[in-house]
Order: structure tokens, then sequence, then C-alpha cells
């Protein structure tokens, strides 16, 4: 009897990104992986206001922020050590399991803003020199020692669980709405994607292992731009994913941002306690 492969999982973070303008987007990398799995609509839940720090944490914990505690990007106060991140998760859960995660947006990774959301910590790229945070030239330059830092791990090291974050989609919603630019932003991130998932391809022990890739966004923006509010362009997010048991007839056909945690621990045989609150299940 063959050896059951190795569970290898990968999350990517797209912040910011308007599922109607995914759509129209070119994006061959997304596409591919949704052939190979799914992509669907997911609606950002009513206790989540349509901001990247609680949507993200709960992406991270598995709870919603009437559990975390976070209500809007400055972290201080949260409860994340009571409901902790799937890295911390399967670092606590699996003896010997490895973790990564890598980010533009410090408090996902730092401890700047009341974070780190990803508790053990990660690479967020230095600022080049004699620029300034937010400028749109400075998060495309971040997003790409991301994806060179994170493609470089994945192919050499291959971390259990991987979180990667790409941040210029919602930095262009914010600087000028959704313009061709905001759709070119989405059609530069899908090829990092493709960068990352080309890594995974390379591996010499590729077949060896099973790959669970899975690429989410936040929230959307509105058609001038900014987020925050309950409109169906804010609240309509999107999930794209394949892997062990996902897509084909059995397919589930709602998503919650709150279902990765719990995927990742399936994926891994860990069995949730009861007291751990977790409000999301498995994807497949």
């Amino acid at each position: 009897m063959p050896a059951a492969k190795k569970q290898h999982i990968m999350v990517i973070g797209v912040d910011g990104c308007r599922h109607d303008s995914l759509l129209k987007a070119h994006t061959p990398h997304l596409d591919a992986l949704a052939g190979q799995g799914f992509l669907a609509p997911v609606r950002v839940d009513e206790r989540n206001p349509t901001i990247s720090g609680p949507v993200w944490s709960t992406v991270a914990s598995g709870v919603y922020s009437d559990l975390h505690g976070i209500r809007d990007n400055q972290l201080a106060g949260h409860r994340l050590g009571e409901y902790p991140d799937f890295l911390s998760r399967v670092r606590e859960q699996v003896p010997g399991a490895t973790t990564f995660a890598a980010a533009a947006w410090g408090p996902l990774v730092t401890e700047s803003a009341g974070g780190p959301v990803f508790a053990p910590g990660g690479y967020r790229p230095g600022l080049p020199v004699d620029s300034e945070e937010g400028e749109l030239d400075v998060i495309e330059v971040m997003d790409e020692a991301v994806t060179s830092r994170v493609a470089r791990t994945l192919l050499h090291d291959a971390p259990t669980v991987t979180f990667a974050y790409l941040l210029l989609v919602d930095m262009v919603g914010h600087h000028e709405g959704v313009t061709p630019r905001y759709q070119e932003a989405i059609e530069r991130c899908d090829e990092q994607i493709g960068v990352m998932l080309a890594a995974i391809e390379q591996r010499p022990s590729r077949s060896e292992e099973d790959w669970t890739v899975i690429v989410l966004t936040d929230h959307g923006h509105r058609d001038a731009g900014h987020h925050g509010g309950d409109s169906d362009e804010e609240r309509t997010a999107w999930m794209c994913a394949a892997g062990p048991g996902l897509g084909g007839p059995g397919q589930r056909a709602d998503v919650d941002h709150a279902d990765v945690h719990p995927h990742i621990l399936s994926l891994l045989g860990i069995e949730p306690e009861p007291s751990w609150g977790l409000v999301g299940s498995p994807l497949a």
C-alpha cells in the first residue's frame, strides 16, 4: 500500500478585490485553480464590518468579530489569545509542523496597530529608501518582495501551512476607486499568484505531496473607492480553492471566511474542541 502523501496548505489573501471586477479581469492562474476546485462569492458576515482587520482576523481565527474583538484596523484589545490563528493552532496541535507568513500590511505579522493577527509573526518587507508607506509604487515593490520570499520558501522549505498576503488591489481602490488601474492590479496579483503556484509545482518532492491552495479576499470596494459599509459591492467577497476533496459534485455551494480555519484543521487530522468556538466548517 503506498504511503500517504504529506499535506501542505497555502492560503493567499488578496485584499479588497471586488468579485465582479475579478470576473472581468484576465486571471489565468486563478482560472486554472478554479478549474481544479472552485471559485465562489462569499458574503461578508453581518457580524463583521467590511474592513480588513475584522475579516482577516476571522479568516485566521475561525470566529467573527463578536468573539475575536476586532472591529477596525486598530487591533489593540483583541481576543486572539482566546481564539488563536490557524498557524498557531497547527503548531500547537501537530508535532513537527512548520508555518510561514508574509504580508505587506504590518498588523497581520508584526506588532503594529496592536497586531499581529498571526501570533507566530512573519516576514514584512521594509519600505524602500526615501519612500512613504501607502504610496502605490511602494506597495507594488512590497508585494513583489512578499511574492519572491514566499516562492523561495515554498520551493525549498515547504512549511506545513503558509499564509501570503497581497495589498496592491485594495490600495488602488482607496487611491482612485474601481478604475482600469484597479483591474490591472488584479491581473498583476494573478501573475504573483502564478509565481507562488509555480514554486509548488517545481518542488523536487511534489509527487509525494498533496497541496491545498486557498485564495480569497476580505471585502470589496465602492465604485468611487473605499469600503466599510453594507453595500453589495462591499459585502461580496470571494474564495477560490483547489485541493483534496474540493470541487466536483460534493462541493458546498456556500462558503464563508470562517471556514478556512476548520478546513485547515480537517486536512491535518485535527479534531476541533467545542471550547475553541469555531463557527465555520470544512469547505468540502
